[in-house]
């Protein structure tokens, strides 16, 4: 009797805390929120608001995008930056033809094109795996890319490619300033990761797992392996869809089929691997690293090192630090800046009694 009464008192003591940390998280989501539409927007500038937050979000976007197909499904990919051109220039399109139909409704419609997109291009994962199923989606690249550049319909018959962001006037209000095209981004990215959480906490987000742990096992418990892989192709690609929206309206405010080259599919794919794949928080974490980093690096360079190194070379001098860093990180944490911060949250716990 005293076994079991022990027993539970142990049980329901392990329930109380994971309790009290739940209503911690929470109370720190909360104050972040309040920081970002309240705090930031009355502190920031238009540099901050232009050059490193709207970026930093939209990019937050696209990794987690990334991260529901490769972190949490499994499936590889180096096709997200043509998943994210679909969505720009669909919501561009929706938005021109038809009259009168309100930018919100453009941008999911613009993301639903991408998901469909990216549904077709995910049928070969039904018999590939590995990298053969990255050289698949290797071909969404270039032929997104080639369709946007030689079909110029798609761009309003532009000779040059470039479409040109829509007044962002939503529920009456203008988005158009720095502030206001970084609050609506804020909004969008907050609606989209509440949803993802959602997602990956469900019985989607456990099939997702179960394929990409064992993809065997998971049809013998009576899982749809290809139903499941499909949903992740299109449910991302949805994602990179509106983030890719969001990078030609609220960031650049134009763009052309060619600032969704390869290279934004690696950017987007350094930020899940650094950030920490199949985690939510990663991808912000990546993404800020990816997004500030740079920024400091520049910085420090032009502070520390400069009439040093000739101008020309700096550049390719701070890539090289860039790179150097990034390969040290993923050798001594290879489960990403999430697990940095898992870490470091377990040890401030137990602070001061052991660190």
């Amino acid at each position: 009797m005293l076994y079991k009464e022990s027993g539970q008192f142990v049980t329901t003591y392990r329930f109380d805390k994971r309790f009290f940390r739940l209503k911690q998280e929470r109370l720190a989501f909360s104050l972040l929120l309040a920081f970002a539409f309240l705090v930031v927007p009355s502190i920031g500038n238009d540099y901050w608001f232009s050059a490193i937050l709207i970026p930093f979000l939209v990019l937050s976007l696209a990794g987690l995008g990334l991260n529901l197909l490769t972190g949490y499904a499994g499936q590889l990919s180096l096709g997200s930056a043509a998943f994210m051109a679909v969505g720009a220039f669909a919501t561009y399109n929706f938005n021109l033809r038809i009259e009168g139909l309100p930018l919100i409704i453009s941008l999911i419609l613009g993301g639903l094109t991408a998901g469909g997109v990216g549904l077709v291009f995910g049928l070969p994962s039904l018999r590939i795996k590995g990298f053969y199923l990255i050289v698949s989606t290797l071909a969404a690249q270039f032929f997104v890319q080639w369709v946007f550049t030689n079909f110029t319909w798609f761009s309003n018959n532009s000779s040059s490619g470039v479409i040109t962001a829509p007044p962002l006037h939503v529920f009456g209000s203008d988005f158009n300033s720095p502030l206001g095209r970084y609050l609506l981004t804020l909004t969008v990215v907050l609606a989209l990761g509440l949803l993802a959480k959602t997602i990956v906490s469900g019985e989607l987000g456990r099939k997702w797992m179960a394929v990409r742990d064992m993809d065997t096992a998971a049809a013998v418990i009576g899982i749809s392996v290809p139903k499941t892989k499909l949903l992740a192709f299109a449910i991302s690609s949805f994602y990179l869809g509106i983030a890719g929206a969001l990078w030609a309206f609220t960031y650049l405010g134009t763009v052309e089929p060619h600032g969704f080259d390869l290279t934004r599919s690696f950017q987007i794919l350094f930020i899940i691997i650094i950030g920490g794949m199949g985690s939510i928080l990663g991808n912000f974490l990546g993404a800020a690293f990816i997004v500030l980093f740079p920024i400091l690096l520049s910085n420090l360079s032009s502070g520390l090192l400069a009439g040093a190194i000739d101008p020309g070379q700096l550049e390719n001098f701070q890539k090289m630090i860039f790179g150097a860093l990034i390969i040290f990180f993923l050798i001594k944490e290879p489960n990403g800046l999430a697990k940095v911060w898992q870490t470091a949250k377990q040890r401030l716990r137990v602070w001061p009694l052991r660190f």
